[in-house]
């Protein structure tokens, strides 16, 4: 018996001082998590009432709290709020409170928590969608998801395919149909690689109609979808 008081004594010493460090805790990137089955149905209206950027994650519905027996922890989502200015543990936790969910915690790495939304440097986990992100005043989603040299390479070849395929001979065309259909796409051409497409569109307008069908032959092909 008094072996459990000692060991109490000395659990809630240790959560005094967790707390206090917590409390003493200034940063200006935070970040919590939101459960559905205890959220205000305002809890994004009550975010954006901090007038600073934050993200939302697509809804964790599909993470696995055991691995043997498959049973699925609770569903939740993940926020990352970016503060102008440093904020105490406190006066986020005002804010987490406001919406029923745990204690905030210090963000150490914004673009690794936003990565973290999809799972994407965890290829055993879940993988999520971009495209459910929510992102609220005006924060910069983008920066999150740079694209790597590798993905830049994959997306330069599958513009060269879709030039071929649909026999686009105007640059104006592709920038177009990347604008309201590709964004990656529509990043590269703005950023770094106009000249490179350009050059390649700007080649086939020098092929005959004969040669612009066996290019588009061999792409098909190549791509498994020419008999």
């Amino acid at each position: 018996m008094e072996s459990n008081t000692k060991s109490n004594t000395k659990e809630k010493e240790r959560q005094k001082r967790a707390d206090a460090k917590r409390a003493g805790t200034r940063t200006r990137n935070w970040s919590f998590l939101v459960y559905p089955e205890s959220m205000p149905d305002n809890w994004i209206e009550i975010i954006k009432e901090e007038r600073v950027p934050f993200v939302v994650s697509p809804l964790h519905d599909c993470d696995v709290l055991d691995d043997n027996s498959g049973e699925l922890k609770k569903a939740h989502y993940h926020v990352v709020i970016t503060y102008s200015s440093m904020k105490s543990y406190n006066q986020v936790k005002e804010l987490t409170d406001s919406l029923n969910a745990p204690i905030p915690q210090q963000c150490k790495n914004l673009i690794g928590s936003v990565r973290y939304f999809l799972h994407l440097d965890n290829a055993d986990k879940y993988q999520y969608s971009k495209e459910d992100i929510q992102a609220f005043n005006g924060f910069d989603l983008e920066k999150c998801f740079p694209i790597t040299a590798t993905d830049r390479y994959q997306a330069l070849g599958d513009m060269m395919v879709f030039i071929v395929k649909e026999d686009i001979r105007e640059f104006s065309k592709l920038s177009l149909y990347a604008k309201f259909n590709n964004q990656e796409w529509f990043k590269l051409l703005c950023d770094n690689s106009a000249f490179f497409i350009g050059q390649f569109i700007k080649s086939r307008r020098h092929q005959s109609d004969e040669e612009r069908l066996l290019e588009r032959d061999m792409v098909l092909r190549e791509l498994g979808e020419l008999e």
